[in-house]
């Protein structure tokens, strides 16, 4: 990002003058208070918003200035995990991460070869003909994670992901992520999880009122939001 500032039709400047740059295979959480700009930083990256001034380039893409038609291919090289799943609920897991490749059109050979893969890496194997409803929420949120990965992005952004789960849920689904992130995707995420922050010892990026306000490689959450 090179001075991008979102302004929304209030007249609330929810980024201003943010410059920032990601580097492959990082870690990077984005921590602040409620209102501060985390989710508008998060969905400028994958062009759900568009800045109002500023540059933003993804993976070579410059996100401003995308055409309508190029968005998907943009987004086929990054995976999205939000809060409260969004799953569809009236598929198994395998049909939920399975959706995810059918709609950038992939073979269906390869489809019924790769999505047990990735639900072997997120250990629901043994659950793939389960529909949401069936599954816990950290099971789900693995679930999640699977579709995210399933077309291997380059990118993943994960919001709140471990906002609606306990805590040792939520450590199983940092150390799945980790274990992504080592595998060589990028992942930014962000968390009001202090303890998972201080533990992890990653990049920290905080925002406040729209603006970077620190940015630590091995970072801690700071003082309390």
């Amino acid at each position: 990002m090179q001075d991008v500032w979102k302004t929304y039709t209030n007249g609330t400047h929810a980024l201003q003058g943010v410059s920032v740059r990601i580097d492959r295979n990082e870690f990077v959480y984005v921590v602040g208070p409620s209102g501060a700009g985390k989710s508008t930083f998060m969905k400028l990256i994958y062009r759900e918003e568009v800045p109002t001034k500023g540059q933003i380039s993804v993976n070579g893409f410059n996100i401003g200035k995308l055409k309508q038609r190029k968005i998907p291919y943009v987004r086929r090289n990054i995976g999205v995990i939000f809060q409260d799943f969004r799953l569809l609920p009236r598929l198994t897991a395998y049909e939920n991460v399975a959706f995810a490749m059918e709609v950038i059109e992939a073979p269906k050979k390869l489809i019924r070869k790769r999505v047990p893969e990735v639900l072997e890496l997120v250990g629901l194997k043994e659950k793939m003909n389960r529909e949401p409803a069936q599954l816990s929420g950290g099971e789900q949120q693995r679930v999640a994670i699977a579709r995210a990965i399933v077309n291997n992005p380059s990118v993943i952004i994960a919001d709140e992901p471990t906002g609606n789960l306990d805590p040792e849920t939520s450590w199983e689904i940092m150390q799945l992520l980790d274990e992504i992130n080592f595998r060589g995707t990028t992942i930014v995420m962000a968390t009001h999880n202090k303890d998972i922050v201080n533990s992890m010892r990653k990049r920290v990026i905080a925002i406040e009122n729209g603006n970077i306000v620190r940015d630590q490689v091995r970072g801690e959450y700071g003082y309390d939001f």
